[in-house]
């Protein structure tokens, strides 16, 4: 199944002291939905912000918030996310022992479903959950801090999450270090939700909608087939990225 391009700016990379104001920005600037990065200083080396501060900026604006808990215990903070005004809510694999009922958990509050993948985390660690599943996740950077530099040995897992995900109406997201430089790389091996924090932040406001366009722009282009060398059969999505 193959989704249009999303492109999730991350408020992480955001103003903190104007988040409203970058929030409208973004969204009038071409955002699709709005990824909000949780973090604990426990799961994670670092602390961003919680359900209060999404119950606050949830009135900014009507798009999608894409909200990424990298929290443990994740469980207990499920229905405090889930009234704040998330939509989606992705929980990681590594953050407990029991997936499948945060899954089940995640789905009882009428929301949507996804799990996160650390760099070193297999995606057979997803194997048993796709069907309960409304995105996956995979982290290009390891989790903690913005800004960081993309991890091209994911583009192998994200083309065979792809592969594992067939026609299950799953999205395919990436988050870490995408530009529009990497952008074209990331949508060929098969993604078709991307967030961005840095490149999507970086000039100030009027920069954004410049910003967001240029990153789907590139990943869209990615997404065209490519014919291989001495064949007139197109490449599928993901081939590219696992030629070395």
């Amino acid at each position: 199944m193959t989704h249009e391009i999303i492109v999730a700016p991350s408020i992480l990379a955001a103003d903190f002291a104007r988040l409203g104001e970058e929030i409208a920005a973004i969204d009038a600037g071409g955002a699709d939905w709005i990824h909000c990065d949780v973090m604990d200083g426990h799961f994670v080396p670092n602390v961003s912000f919680g359900a209060d501060v999404i119950k606050a900026i949830r009135p900014v604006t009507t798009k999608l918030f894409d909200v990424h808990l990298m929290i443990a215990p994740v469980d207990p903070y499920l229905e405090a996310f889930a009234k704040a005004g998330a939509d989606i809510m992705t929980v990681h694999a590594e953050a407990g022992p029991h997936l499948d009922r945060s899954l089940q958990a995640i789905r009882a509050l009428g929301k949507k479903a996804g799990v996160s993948l650390c760099p070193s985390t297999s995606e057979s660690a997803i194997e048993y959950v796709l069907d309960r599943l409304d995105l996956v996740l995979v982290m290009t950077v390891n989790p903690g801090f913005g800004g960081q530099s993309f991890l091209g040995s994911q583009l192998e897992k994200i083309a065979r999450i792809r592969s594992m995900i067939g026609e299950r109406p799953i999205r395919l997201e990436v988050d870490g270090g995408v530009t529009r430089d990497n952008a074209a790389a990331v949508a060929a091996a098969g993604a078709d939700t991307l967030v961005a924090g840095s490149a999507v932040f970086r000039g100030g406001s009027a920069n954004y909608a410049g910003n967001i366009a240029a990153i789907r722009i590139a990943a869209e282009a990615g997404r065209v087939p490519k014919l291989q060398p001495g064949s007139a059969r197109p490449m599928c999505a993901g081939e590219g990225a696992r030629i070395r």
